[in-house]
């Protein structure tokens, strides 16, 4: 399936204001009926990714500069969206293939969104996985931070971690994370999905999931780095990212991506205080 995947990827760069918390919230309420209920809670930085998470589409449509009167938010039973739109004036095969699969994921500073535009059956099985490259808290040791997380790995993985520096481990750790995660998410699993099912040989680029290969899927990693003003100082964080999208091949594909210049090719940053200009304009 030739649908182009783009992602966009917003930055949490400063502290929000509860002014622009409440405005962000008001947006969504009005916005998104039949959307998830979200705690109204200004100082809660969970609560703020999750209206934010909500707010992605409208800034996705926006940016299409299609009216939120003429589309409408979609999901599966399984709770996979897409979004459909008005099909007035457009030809029957253009609206067919007008269909627009979309996930939405957070981690710590950061907002993202997935999403791939064709036929219906074709753009759902899309997810993202995002992890901090980081301990958690910040100040385990990475050895306690690796066997917390134990429990979603195989034996197999487990054994490209052990034994290797505190760098090495941690950014194998999150790339297996963001892998896994972003699959689960693809097929529209919940969150008590066992991780442990899935195996991903990095070194051979292959997946299994009980076992047995998974076959048409295509895997995006890719690493994001960001500057963001806590308490008056810059910090940097950096996140282990990737994407899952099922192209119904004949295998998986791996793709592997360093180079910044080939991954703003596909993927867009934003930053809170873009998305907080453009607020009044995400209704219309």
């Amino acid at each position: 399936m030739d649908c182009p995947l783009l992602v966009w990827m917003l930055s949490l760069s400063r502290d929000v204001t509860r002014e622009e918390y409440d405005e962000c919230y008001k947006l969504v309420k009005e916005c998104i009926p039949g959307a998830p209920e979200i705690k109204h809670a200004p100082d809660s930085n969970e609560s703020l990714r999750q209206v934010l998470c909500q707010m992605m589409p409208l800034l996705m449509m926006r940016h299409r500069r299609v009216p939120r009167a003429q589309w409408r938010d979609r999901v599966t039973p399984n709770g996979k969206h897409w979004i459909e739109q008005d099909p007035s004036g457009m030809h029957p095969e253009k609206y067919l293939r007008s269909m627009i699969g979309y996930t939405t994921a957070s981690e710590g500073s950061l907002v993202a969104m997935s999403m791939v535009q064709g036929r219906q059956r074709e753009v759902v099985n899309v997810g993202l996985g995002m992890r901090m490259i980081a301990p958690e808290p910040r100040d385990a040791p990475v050895a306690a931070y690796v066997e917390s997380q134990a429990h979603k790995l195989t034996e197999f993985e487990l054994g490209f971690l052990r034994g290797e520096p505190d760098e090495v481990a941690l950014r194998r750790l999150c790339i297996l994370l963001s892998l896994k995660g972003a699959y689960i998410q693809a097929i529209g699993q919940p969150l008590g999905f066992d991780w442990s099912r899935l195996e991903f040989n990095i070194p051979t680029q292959a997946a299994r999931g009980d076992g047995h290969p998974l076959t048409g899927w295509e895997f995006r990693v890719f690493r994001a780095e960001l500057g963001v003003v806590r308490e008056g100082e810059l910090v940097p964080e950096s996140y282990q990212c990737a994407t899952a999208f099922f192209r119904g091949t004949s295998e998986s594909k791996f793709v592997w991506q360093e180079n910044q210049k080939e991954i703003e090719s596909w993927v867009q940053f934003l930053n809170i205080e873009q998305m907080i200009k453009v607020i009044p304009k995400l209704s219309a």
